[in-house]
C-alpha cells in the first residue's frame, strides 16, 4: 500500500502529445465550482443571467497573464537574461497575488462599463474566490510543490493526517517530509468561507465581505508564507507575498472604516 501512496503521479493522462496535469484539472475545477456559486448568488441579488459567464471570460486570461508577469517581475535577475522562458507558463511560475491583481482590475473595469456597482459584485464574488484557492492547493499537493521547511513524521502524524497526505509530504530531492503549507492555507480558506457566508446573513454594509476576504486571506497568508521554501522576495529577506498580505489587511480595515465613518446613505448586502 506504502508504495502505491508514494507513487502519486502529477500526469492525470495523456492525448497524443498532449499531456494533462492533475494541477491544470483541480484549478479549472475550482474555477467551475467556484463560478456557478457566484452564478447562483448574482441571479439572487439581481444581476443578469449571462453576468459572471461573460465576467470569466475576461477575468480568467487577465488573470492568468497577471500572476505570470507578477511571478516574472519578482524573478527577474532569471528572466531578464532568458526573456525567452517568459512564455514558458507551462513550466511553471505563477503568484496568486498576480491573478488577484488582475482579477479585481477586470471586474472593476467590467463593472464600470456595465454600470453596476463593483462592491456588490465583489461582495458576492468573494466566497468564490475563496472556494477557488481551497480547492486549487490541492494542484501544490499533486505537483508536490508550494510546501514548507523540514519536519519530522512524527510532526504530520501529531496533526492526524490520513496516510496518503503523510506519504506526498515525504519529498525525496530532499530525503525529509515537510510542512504541507498547501493544506494549511486550503483550511484556513475554508474556515474564511464559513466566516464569509456568515457575514452574507449578517447583512453587512456593501463591500465588507470582499474586503473581509481580503484581511482574512492575507492574514493565513502572511504566516503560511513564513513556513514556505519557494517564496518570492523583494530584496534580502523581505518576502514579497508578506508584504502584499500585510498592504491588503490595511487596504481592507482602512476600507471597512472609512465607508462605516463616512459612505451615506448606507447600502447592505441583501439591499438591490
Amino acid at each position: 500500500m506504502e508504495s502505491i501512496l508514494l507513487a502519486i503521479d502529477p500526469v492525470a493522462f495523456n492525448i497524443g502529445p498532449i499531456t494533462v496535469r492533475w494541477y491544470g484539472i483541480i484549478i479549472v475545477t475550482g474555477i467551475i465550482i467556484g463560478y456557478f456559486a457566484a452564478q447562483a448568488e448574482g441571479k439572487k441579488r439581481g444581476l443578469p443571467e449571462d453576468f459572471f459567464g461573460d465576467l470569466l471570460l475576461w477575468a480568467l486570461p487577465i488573470s492568468i497573464i497577471c500572476a505570470r508577469l507578477y511571478y516574472v517581475i519578482m524573478r527577474w535577475d532569471y528572466y531578464g537574461a532568458n526573456p525567452g522562458k517568459i512564455i514558458e507558463i507551462w513550466n511553471g511560475g505563477i503568484a496568486i497575488h498576480g491573478a488577484l491583481f488582475g482579477a479585481v482590475l477586470t471586474v472593476y473595469i467590467f463593472c464600470r462599463v456595465k454600470k453596476v456597482s463593483f462592491l456588490k459584485v465583489a461582495d458576492i464574488a468573494a466566497p468564490s474566490i475563496l472556494i477557488g484557492q481551497i480547492i486549487g492547493r490541492w494542484g501544490n499537493f499533486m505537483n508536490q510543490e508550494a510546501y514548507g521547511g523540514p519536519v519530522s513524521r512524527g510532526f504530520l502524524e501529531n496533526l492526524f493526517l490520513p496516510d496518503w497526505i503523510i506519504e506526498q509530504m515525504y519529498i525525496h530531492d530532499l530525503g525529509t517530509y515537510v510542512h504541507p503549507t498547501f493544506l494549511y492555507e486550503s483550511v484556513w480558506n475554508f474556515v474564511g468561507l464559513i466566516i464569509l457566508l456568515i457575514f452574507r446573513r449578517a447583512n453587512l454594509h456593501r463591500g465588507e465581505i470582499f474586503f473581509s476576504y481580503l484581511i482574512w486571506y492575507s492574514i493565513g497568508r502572511f504566516f503560511i508564507e513564513s513556513l514556505r521554501t519557494d517564496s518570492l522576495y523583494l530584496f534580502g529577506d523581505l518576502r514579497s507575498a508578506q508584504v502584499v498580505s500585510v498592504t491588503l489587511i490595511i487596504i481592507g480595515f482602512v476600507s471597512i472604516f472609512y465607508r462605516r465613518w463616512k459612505v451615506r446613505p448606507v447600502v447592505r448586502y441583501l439591499d438591490e
